[in-house]
């Protein structure tokens, strides 16, 4: 059945689409890969967001385990979703449904009704968040799925791409690493595009040209961890908020100018080296490079007064030390993860029991896998 709604013909498919989207772990690079063209490493996990979409019979439905409200129903104006609900984390769903579909109309595609779910396995079973970037994942799953739907044959870069605007479409800022994790899989050395260049271009062009054109200052590589190491990741039991901590250090940068070039500068350099050794599979260059960085992140929490490592993620990163490990604060510290990369040698039930007795949650997540069309 086709319906003719202000002239933009709106049709039912009978198909079920689904996309998934892995959470995200920083591994080097937090707060420097804000600024453009600084370097990143994250990695992503295998714990998914996953968007599913079914044929609907009337209007259409939004369901999510993440917001407040069970079923979210869904009507059309035009070419425009409508529905009565503002919930935050509704907001990334629009936010990428609403950009596919416009892509969808540039390609001359004929839009749906349709049902969509969208399950997480980002958080505790109790509702806590452990830092892995689910609103990126989110997006991401979602923008997977609806390209899947509307079959646009969207690659990984494309799925970068239409999740980034997205996600700066409700956020305004960020490094958008965590939507390159999600995008891409796997390990990834990330630096961040001009976001000004792409919000004007928003502006200007439509999302086909946006999405031909080379990102200024954007660069996604896949890494592979060398074969002799492992992540293991231990949570804190306390969420951060990524977006205060970020802004307390932007202060900073505007304060204590020379000091924040130093850390910037010295980022760079630390994380250069580690994306090298993730090439030549130089394990001892790996773990010496992560050690690093926790050093470079204390000093930025020291100048700034930002208190990123907490008591619990130095528990976590001086047990994890003392047994062979190299360890730090994943993200933006203030609480959630902290990782360590060891060699085989490193024992790590011991590691986990030493953890639990300080109340540190060991997490079994392992690397994400490649996603295969990147």
């Amino acid at each position: 059945m086709v319906y003719n709604t202000s002239d933009i013909y709106i049709e039912r498919y009978d198909i079920l689409s689904t996309g998934k989207a892995p959470g995200k772990l920083y591994l080097a690079g937090e707060y420097a890969v804000v600024e453009t063209g600084f370097p990143a490493i994250i990695a992503s996990v295998n714990q998914y967001v996953t968007a599913h979409i079914t044929k609907s019979l009337n209007g259409g439905t939004i369901q999510s385990k993440n917001l407040n409200k069970e079923l979210i129903h869904w009507d059309r104006q035009g070419t425009e979703l409508v529905f009565d609900d503002t919930e935050s984390q509704l907001q990334y769903i629009l936010a990428a449904i609403n950009f596919v579909e416009k892509y969808a109309l540039e390609k001359n595609v004929k839009l749906a009704y349709y049902d969509l779910l969208v399950t997480s396995e980002l958080d505790s079973k109790d509702g806590k968040k452990y830092g892995l970037g689910s609103s990126a994942a989110v997006t991401v799953a979602v923008v997977k799925t609806l390209g899947d739907f509307y079959h646009l044959d969207l690659s990984a870069m494309d799925v970068y791409k239409l999740s980034a605007i997205a996600h700066l479409s409700v956020q305004g800022n960020g490094s958008l690493g965590d939507i390159a994790a999600s995008a891409f899989g796997g390990i990834v050395a990330y630096k961040s595009p001009d976001r000004n260049w792409v919000f004007n271009m928003i502006k200007n062009h439509s999302l086909t040209k946006l999405l031909e054109l080379n990102w200024p200052e954007l660069k996604i590589e896949t890494l592979t961890l060398p074969s002799d190491l492992e992540l293991t990741v231990g949570w804190t039991g306390s969420p951060a908020s990524t977006s205060i901590l970020v802004d307390r250090i932007a202060l900073t940068k505007a304060q204590k100018v020379d000091k924040y070039q130093n850390f910037l500068k010295s980022s760079r350099q630390n994380v250069e080296n580690l994306i090298e050794g993730f090439r030549n599979s130089n394990s001892e260059m790996i773990k010496e490079m992560i050690s690093k960085y926790r050093t470079l992140l204390a000093d930025l929490a020291e100048f700034s007064d930002v208190h990123i490592e907490t008591e619990m993620l130095t528990q976590l990163c001086d047990i994890a030390e003392k047994l062979g490990g190299a360890a730090k604060t994943s993200g933006a510290g203030g609480g959630d993860c902290g990782i360590v990369i060891s060699d085989h040698n490193l024992k790590l039930e011991k590691l986990k029991q030493e953890w639990e007795k300080v109340g540190i949650t060991p997490l079994s997540l392992k690397i994400g896998e490649i996603i295969a069309n990147a």
